[in-house]
């Protein structure tokens, strides 16, 4: 990589981490029995920690890294209606009424995780800015117009069209053609996010023991014995967390989940003006594209945070940093000269179906497989498998019942990750 392209002090990690830098929580002793051990630090550990313990359960987190070092301090920030299949496709798949539940619970996602931080007071920079749906594409902004104008039974999302002749009112770019503005999306600092969820969960009770990798997990008659590098806890109930970083100790999850690297930079700050030009409004933005792209302004409206998928493969963010910029630079040809200031790469997991997944197998509880759009939608279903384990009745959702599925020979590594990206983009060329 050129070093022209990099700011003096860049960092090959998170930007997030200025604000919060990784929590130095020590090296807790890990206790040898607890009513609850969950499996992963991250928004879904948390919330239903936060649960469990509230509802006095003795509850234990472990993490093999420090807390929080996932993708939950590596996101972009940004909070939709969380549910990638259309109203069509979940018809097709479940029959009307379950898709209206199934969508539904997006909207539940996203009035809930607005609901929380207040509650919790949590101070994370959390705005009701609204998304800013381009189309890469005249098709696909009539396809985005269709959308808007009927949408499915029983869900109103607000909701306005932009033509192209007026798009310089969201965004200073002619790479598009128009697009959707959606005011009810959202955006958060995702690191002071989740400092705060720890913060809160510590003082619930909670032990948070990071660097402590998980080894096996065992059920007995009496219970679940969750082995780690740092010895044994026996546990009444275990809750596996670690989405985008499920590894072998669950390997029926992990072959459940796909983990995709989503890649983001992050500039050096713009000069004076030029963000009131390019991105005049602070909405989140995304665009139609089948490999995605996804950015915004920082929260303090200094920098640009660009995200995408710049490989076919998994590569260093070394790597993408320059592949980001120059896909940045193709929008906004003003920005070729900024530099980049931060690159990090955070693994997010899909799933067969594109939908999350909650349930219990052979005694487990899990949570996971938010396709790239959890930011509300692992919270709240932290929170409602957090309220399952209690024995709660509120921990319902309308993901209960689905097959969890998965495909021959799939084991948890995505040999065809490389080919589908691929032909996405060959799509994406395709459809300008």
């Amino acid at each position: 990589m050129s070093n022209e392209l990099l700011t003096p002090d860049f960092k090959a990690e998170p930007y997030w981490w200025e604000a919060a830098p990784r929590p130095d929580l020590g090296a807790p002793a890990l206790p040898a029995k607890a009513d609850v051990v969950i499996v992963g630090s991250g928004y879904t550990g948390l919330c239903a920690a936060l649960q469990t313990a509230r509802g006095g359960r003795s509850t234990v987190i472990v993490d093999a890294e420090d807390a929080g070092y996932g993708c939950s301090s590596r996101n972009g920030g940004q909070i939709g209606w969380s549910i990638k299949p259309s109203y069509e496709e979940l018809t097709a798949r479940h029959g009307p009424e379950k898709a209206q539940a199934i969508l539904r619970e997006g909207d539940n996602a996203l009035e809930w995780i607005g609901e929380f931080i207040k509650a919790e007071q949590i101070d994370c920079g959390f705005n009701i800015g609204g998304r800013f749906h381009a189309a890469h594409s005249p098709a696909h902004y009539e396809d985005l117009a269709h959308r808007v104008a009927n949408q499915p039974p029983g869900i109103d999302h607000e909701g306005h069209m932009v033509p192209k002749s007026e798009m310089q009112s969201e965004l200073g770019t002619q790479a598009y053609h128009g697009g959707a503005v959606y005011p009810a999306h959202a955006s958060l600092d995702p690191g002071r996010y989740h400092q705060g969820l720890l913060e809160r969960a510590l003082a619930a009770g909670v032990d948070v023991i990071p660097n402590c990798k998980v080894t096996a997990i065992a059920r007995s008659s009496s219970g679940t014995t969750v082995t780690t590098a740092r010895g044994s806890i026996e546990a009444r109930d275990v809750i596996v967390a670690t989405n985008g970083y499920t590894g072998t100790v669950s390997p029926w999850q992990r072959r459940r989940v796909i983990p995709i690297g989503s890649y983001i930079i992050a500039t050096e700050p713009l000069e004076p003006g030029l963000m009131d030009r390019l991105m005049p409004r602070s909405r989140a933005i995304s665009d139609t594209r089948k490999v995605v792209y996804s950015y915004r302004a920082s929260p303090d409206r200094s920098r640009i945070l660009f995200g995408g998928r710049v490989s076919h493969n998994e590569t260093d963010p070394r790597v993408s940093a320059p592949r980001l910029h120059a896909d940045l630079v193709h929008l906004f040809p003003e920005l070729a000269p900024v530099r980049v200031s931060h690159s990090w790469v955070g693994f997010v997991a899909y799933t067969f179906d594109e939908l999350p997944h909650l349930g219990q197998h052979d005694g487990v509880h899990y949570s996971m497989g938010y396709c790239g759009v959890g930011v509300s939608m692992a919270g709240y279903l932290g929170t409602r498998l957090g309220q399952k384990v209690l024995g709660f009745k509120e921990g319902a959702t309308a993901f209960d019942d689905l097959t969890f599925q998965t495909r021959p020979f799939y084991t948890g590594t995505p040999w065809f990750l490389g080919a589908a990206v691929m032909y996405y983009r060959w799509r994406d060329r395709r459809a300008r």
